[in-house]
């Protein structure tokens, strides 16, 4: 596991930084910029919680140590070689996916149908649901890009996908169930 008992080494003093197998790359490399972005939204789930209770607060619990299983797979390339090294590296699975689209379904069954798009708003929760939701539409973006480049693991980039999906629907949730949901007027101030 992870020991820090040092918080500052001075080795990114030079703009580099370690992946997970070791090699070094430049602080702004790609795969550094995907699972930092992960790691952003992580921060934003946790002002997040301090809104939520209950069954709410529990899922982003989960989803927040989901989010470092994600970061731990993002900072290890060379997902080929998987098999060859010496401890095997933690990879995001699709039960992970799976879960989430289970609280989605769960959370949407209750909820009217959209006749309009959302502004954020409403609560407090729901406003933080979607910056959630934002952020982590970035950090699949940037996983997308980095899948372009390198191979990475296809069920994170579906988790992330789901993830969006997942912060929409409990904004709607954290809304009264959808009837507080602050809903666009198109042209309303022209």
């Amino acid at each position: 596991m992870v020991v820090l008992n040092k918080i500052y080494t001075k080795t990114g003093d030079a703009g580099e930084t370690a992946l997970g197998n070791g090699s070094r790359v430049a602080k702004h490399a790609l795969r550094v910029t995907a699972y930092g972005t992960s790691d952003e939204l992580n921060s934003f789930v946790g002002v997040a919680r301090l809104q939520a209770r209950g069954d709410m607060d529990d899922a982003l619990s989960r989803i927040q140590n989901d989010l470092f299983d994600l970061g731990a797979d993002l900072c290890r390339p060379d997902i080929e070689q998987d098999g060859e090294a010496e401890y095997p590296p933690l990879r995001m699975i699709s039960a992970q996916v799976d879960r989430l689209e289970a609280e989605i379904d769960a959370m949407n069954a209750n909820l009217d149908a959209l006749r309009s798009f959302i502004l954020p708003g409403g609560s407090a929760l729901s406003a933080h649901m979607h910056v959630c939701r934002t952020v982590s539409r970035r950090a699949e973006r940037l996983c997308v890009e980095l899948a372009s480049m390198e191979v990475i693991n296809t069920a994170a980039v579906k988790y992330l996908n789901r993830l969006s999906d997942w912060f929409f629907v409990a904004a709607r949730h954290a809304n009264n169930g959808g009837k507080d949901d602050v809903l666009w007027v198109p042209g309303a101030n022209r």
